[in-house]
């Protein structure tokens, strides 16, 4: 047996710790707290040594035949730079969750049931990560369900976290069913489910195409592509299925930690970890990219208009995650890995330090200050100069360090909308220091962004090495809708903050508020599976 297997050892453990019954949990909280605590620690060291033994042995694809050598079904592991990352990502917020939880929970009589399904949703989403094929994956992706809606209705006399997790199971199951629909057409279409064999198959067949490497257009590969796209959507609360992630609040809140620093990201691991199989289709490329786009625009304009810190996150949360799933649709796979690695170490920070926001913002940061139009104007200008600034040194960077992504324009465009957002706010605060300051913020996130890509590029530079081509022109279509959509954001994003003032946009921050209103589609449709009625 290969000895990559005892990667699987911290999940399983993770995930028998489930299986204890939730009285005894309950009345050996102390024992099940430690058991987690251990478990996650134990985890994060493995991932730790398989990141060595990526470096020295490669990349490993091995697998466990369960029954006759034709059959799909097969317990394996397919470790890559890709995995490798998600699985430090992952394993270091589950233990940092687990540790808080310990305190956070306190005295708490359901502190061992709490802690249990913790461990087991961690133990989920590990296992998820390291699937060596589809059938595994898919059992992963609906376990990693199963223990969420667990803690969902931690609090089951609460009448909105019960409506919640009613709103997230049947959003889930959707997913549930995209899958198996990709896992069905997969099977008939490549004869094995195994992610090496897969892979092999799909760069055999670009390579017969050079020099242009495009695969001819396919109704079977644009559905395959499509039943991941729209699976993946669900999970990570991508629009019109974003509704149930605002309204998780009632959960503890190292739930919402853990669920927006990693079971969220499972929809972005699934495009990542199936590239190969996601750009053999075209449609789903596009589908993706304006999804995230829409998903995006949502997600920034809702969060200005949130007077709840928990719910501002998570609406932030819904935004960052449209924003990856564009990334993924324009090609920009390393670029996506690496701004899930950032928002999840941002977001599980912001969810567990929420308790203390208040006490730690001065009172003036909710004052604002008129000025003169003209002289505003003057500022933003200033803003742009000084970006544009930025931005060249931006490229003179990344060429320094080997930044060569085909749809790096767009990036760089995207990160000049935020760069002269960070100046403008800072030079029109009126104070030298401030501005100072947002000048060396400017400066400090290049080059973090710039030597966090090299990182991720280089640890995962075997995972997109075979990625089928785009077709002619599609690439540039693309491109020039992301930089249109984002451009897009930045507009609403300054109009709802600083354009209150007017009639309209008075209205448009009411609608953003309530959300434009279409959690209220999805609790009908929720109500069509549960007839019992949920006063909230």
């Amino acid at each position: 047996m290969n000895p990559l297997f005892s990667i699987a050892a911290s999940p399983l453990a993770l995930l028998l710790i489930g299986l204890i019954p939730s009285n005894w949990a309950n009345c050996h909280q102390r024992s099940v707290t430690r058991l987690v605590v251990a478990a996650t620690w134990i985890a994060f060291a493995m991932s730790l040594g398989s990141l060595a033994s990526l470096f020295s042995s490669g990349p490993v694809d091995a697998s466990i035949r369960l029954t006759s050598a034709n059959s799909p079904l097969e317990l394996g592991i397919y470790f890559d730079g890709a995995t490798a990352v998600m699985l430090i990502l992952v394993s270091f917020i589950g233990l940092v969750v687990a540790r808080y939880s310990v305190r956070y929970l306190d005295g708490e009589p359901a502190q061992g049931r709490f802690m249990k399904w913790i461990g087991f949703t961690i133990g989920a989403v590990l296992l998820l990560i390291i699937s060596g094929n589809l059938l595994q994956f898919a059992g992963a992706w609906m376990l990693t369900s199963f223990g969420l809606h667990q803690l969902l209705t931690h609090y089951p006399d609460r009448p909105v976290a019960v409506l919640v997790a009613r709103k997230k199971f049947v959003i889930s199951r959707i997913g549930d069913l995209m899958l198996l629909m990709a896992l069905a057409l997969a099977y008939s279409e490549f004869g094995s489910l195994n992610y090496g064999e897969i892979f092999s198959q799909v760069a055999t067949m670009t390579a017969n195409l050079s020099p242009t490497g495009i695969v001819p257009f396919s109704w079977r590969y644009e559905l395959l592509g499509l039943f991941l796209v729209l699976g993946a959507m669900t999970k990570s609360a991508q629009f019109p299925f974003q509704s149930w992630l605002p309204d998780t609040m009632e959960t503890p809140t190292p739930v919402s930690a853990l669920m927006h620093a990693g079971v969220i990201n499972a929809g972005g691991f699934l495009i990542i970890r199936l590239h190969p199989l996601v750009s053999l289709s075209h449609f789903a490329l596009g589908l993706l990219t304006i999804v995230g786009l829409v998903t995006a625009i949502y997600g920034v304009v809702v969060m200005q208009t949130q007077t709840s810190i928990k719910r501002s996150l998570a609406y932030s949360t819904i935004g960052q995650m449209g924003f990856m799933m564009m990334q993924c649709g324009i090609g920009a796979f390393t670029a996506a890995l690496l701004h899930i690695v950032a928002h999840a170490l941002y977001k599980s920070h912001a969810f567990l330090n929420s308790g203390s926001v208040l006490s730690t913002q001065p009172a003036a940061r909710y004052q604002t200050v008129r000025r003169p139009r003209a002289l505003d104007g003057l500022l933003f200008a200033t803003a742009v100069v000084i970006t544009m600034g930025l931005l060249r040194f931006t490229s003179w960077t990344w060429n320094i360090l080997g930044i060569q992504e085909p749809t790096g324009l767009t990036l760089w465009l995207v990160l000049g909308i935020a760069l002269i957002h960070l100046l403008s706010t800072a030079i029109k605060s009126g104070k030298v220091n401030v501005a100072f300051t947002g000048l060396v913020i400017g400066l400090a996130a290049i080059m973090c962004y710039a030597c966090g890509y090299a990182v991720i590029g280089f640890v995962v530079a075997d995972t997109f090495a075979d990625t089928p081509a785009l077709r002619s022109g599609w690439n540039g279509f693309l491109l020039a809708g992301t930089a249109i959509g984002f451009g897009l954001v930045y507009v609403l994003q300054t109009l709802v903050q600083y354009g209150v003032h007017s009639m309209a946009m008075k209205r448009l921050y009411v609608h953003a508020c309530n959300g434009f209103y279409i959690d209220v589609l999805v609790q009908k449709i929720v109500g069509i599976f549960y007839r019992d009625s949920i006063r909230v």
